[in-house]
């Protein structure tokens, strides 16, 4: 398969971009081909006015089965046993992931299928998760001594410590049902209603104004970071700013006067 067909993109008339990960023959792994083409497309959602939200999904039956073993064994062969290329690679994922985290658009994770190690790690990085009732989750390193330390970050961003220590120290799948109790995913659907409830909740979201969205993602991840008072400090500085928004006066009045908003996304 092509580099040019790992990842699929398509944009709707609403302005929800699907991106899906198209590369079955490694179980849509994450290849340095398929970190390039994740951290251009994401790049270019940010700055494209028309997208709104995008929505990250998978053909066949993994979503994603987290790093190319075989690419990382092969770059064992270098003098320094591969050190210099194993940085690059866990710099590099590291890099996509938080290029979903700021992002100025919102992202939904579709999950059918499996999400193993930085795969579950794409799942915990991105905003919102809906899952199939046939997906399943894990972060199985402990199984090959390989501890999934930077999954870790993502996973322990998104479940207790608690949870997220079991997942990481027993490398046991968990169901759907079980990630959505302990936060990892939204929701669960039929795996036959999986697209639409995704897409449902997206035409939701990108009905919004997008000047406000982006706003809240990334005073949302800003402040989580900080102490309360920080917290409180910093969000307040946001609200006057956002209140002083040409979009925040149009919603406002429109309640007032029971009309829809006319958004400008400004």
């Amino acid at each position: 398969m092509q580099d040019d067909q790992i990842l699929l993109q398509d944009i709707d008339g609403d302005g929800i971009l699907r991106l899906n990960l198209n590369d079955t023959r490694r179980r849509n792994a994450l290849s340095e081909a398929m970190l390039a083409r994740l951290a251009s497309a994401f790049a270019e959602a940010g700055a494209n006015p028309s997208v709104r939200v995008v929505v990250l999904a998978a053909t066949g039956p993994a979503f994603c089965a987290g790093h190319d073993l075989k690419e990382l064994t092969a770059g064992r062969a270098a003098p320094d046993r591969g050190r210099a290329y194993f940085a690059h690679v866990m710099a590099t994922c590291s890099g996509v992931m938080q290029a979903i985290v700021t992002c100025p658009k919102p992202v939904i994770a579709e999950v059918a299928g499996i999400a193993t190690a930085a795969g579950c790690q794409l799942v915990a990085s991105c905003d919102l998760a809906v899952a199939a009732d046939t997906a399943q989750f894990s972060t199985p390193g402990v199984h090959i001594g390989l501890f999934c330390s930077t999954p870790m970050v993502a996973l322990s961003r998104n479940v207790s410590a608690k949870h997220a220590m079991e997942m990481l120290l027993t490398g046991d799948m968990t169901p759907a049902t079980r990630a959505a109790e302990i936060g990892l995913v939204n929701k669960v659907v039929a795996a036959d209603e999986l697209q639409a409830a995704t897409m449902g909740l997206a035409r939701k979201i990108a009905s919004r104004s997008a000047m406000t969205l982006a706003t809240g993602k990334r005073a949302f991840y800003a402040q989580r970071e900080m102490s309360l008072a920080e917290a409180y400090d910093y969000a307040s500085g946001v609200m006057v700013e956002n209140m002083l928004a040409r979009d925040a006066d149009e919603g406002i009045g429109a309640f007032i006067e029971k009309r829809a908003p006319r958004w400008q996304d400004a």
